[in-house]
């Protein structure tokens, strides 16, 4: 039977990983028929499933396939989720990450939305707030993902990311579109550019009930993936020259501003205090000056703190007072992150 969904997984040295996702796809209930790609990208150890693992429902059922596609070098997502599409069989295209778990209604919801609507194209998913450490970023930014896309989006907008953790098109449409832009060695900006020119075709559809688990990693790494994925996407939006819900709405433009201006004078106005006292003969200006800035730096933060509030009073009612409190400060660290991507790519 030809399958319906065509799931496709990109695996790099994934190990630890990749079996709790296969269970999960197994778990999954009502499922139509599936084939499961994995595509691995040039891993130290060539993946194997091994036979131990196969489960009770692949050996009962014909609905379910898996096939392995090695690449011999390193070449990114990108290149392994074109190279899994290029030999897919499904009428729908599943691209996973190999670090999520499916929860077990996911691909059933996703099969409804599909033969509900027949014009539908295209549906991203959502990956849930919970996170099994207790560690105080991972849940910082699973929380800050989940309050974006659930609880501060406007209703009525229209979000429309295509985020490869779970995301679904049409198979023709895909390989019509020319797949992602293997240009992007790394998980950057390949799926937010893929996005737009699938956008400008067909709606994206937003479904909060697919859904996967995602364990987030700590700071430093997700740090740099917004230094980068900001400076990449700088580039894209000179050619575009708008703001959108896929990566930075125009008001998380102007937060993230906000946010490097409290940074930028919390550290001037202790300085300029200094300066007051070593440099004669200019005090009174100094002063002045000093009140300007000081009177700016409150309303940049009554207006950083307005811009926010629906996160901050999320978390509080998730964590508590002092995670809300952690949470702010955090965001503006990130918002150095991601100002210093953009300003590079407007360098270069």
């Amino acid at each position: 039977m030809k399958p319906f969904f065509s799931i496709i997984i990109p695996y790099h040295n994934s190990k630890d990983t990749i079996i709790p996702l296969l269970d999960s796809i197994a778990a999954s209930k009502k499922l139509p028929p599936i084939e499961v790609i994995i595509v691995d990208d040039g891993s130290d150890e060539p993946f194997i499933v091994h036979r131990s693992w196969v489960p009770e429902r692949k050996r009962r059922t014909t609905n379910y396939e898996l096939r392995t596609i090695r690449l011999k070098a390193n070449q990114g997502p990108a290149v392994a989720r074109n190279r899994g599409a290029g030999a897919a069989k499904g009428k729908f295209l599943v691209f996973l990450d190999s670090d999520v778990r499916l929860f077990p209604d996911a691909l059933h919801n996703l099969w409804n939305i599909y033969a509900e609507d027949p014009d539908i194209m295209a549906v991203t998913g959502v990956w849930v707030k919970n996170q099994k450490t207790k560690k105080f970023f991972p849940n910082f930014k699973a929380l800050r993902d989940w309050s974006y896309w659930i609880n501060e989006r406007d209703k009525s907008g229209y979000y429309y990311l295509f985020s490869t953790r779970i995301a679904s098109i049409k198979h023709d449409v895909f390989t019509r579109l020319g797949g992602f832009d293997e240009k992007y060695a790394g998980p950057l900006v390949e799926d937010i550019e893929f996005t737009y020119r699938v956008a400008r075709r067909y709606a994206i559809i937003f479904a909060p009930n697919v859904r996967v688990h995602h364990e987030f990693e700590d700071f430093w790494p997700i740090a740099k993936k917004y230094f980068w994925r900001s400076y990449f996407w700088t580039k894209l939006y000179q050619k575009r020259k708008k703001f959108d819900p896929v990566a930075t709405t125009f008001q998380e433009a102007v937060t993230a501003l906000s946010g490097i201006g409290i940074v930028a004078l919390s550290l001037f106005i202790p300085l300029l205090r200094v300066m007051r006292y070593e440099v004669r003969g200019v005090s009174g200006y100094l002063d002045i000056f000093f009140l300007v800035l000081l009177t700016s730096y409150l309303v940049t933060l009554l207006v950083h703190l307005f811009l926010v509030r629906k996160f901050l009073v999320f978390v509080y009612h998730e964590k508590g007072m002092v995670f809300a409190v952690k949470s702010f400060f955090m965001g503006l660290i990130l918002y150095c992150f991601i100002a210093g991507g953009a300003l590079w790519g407007r360098v270069r």
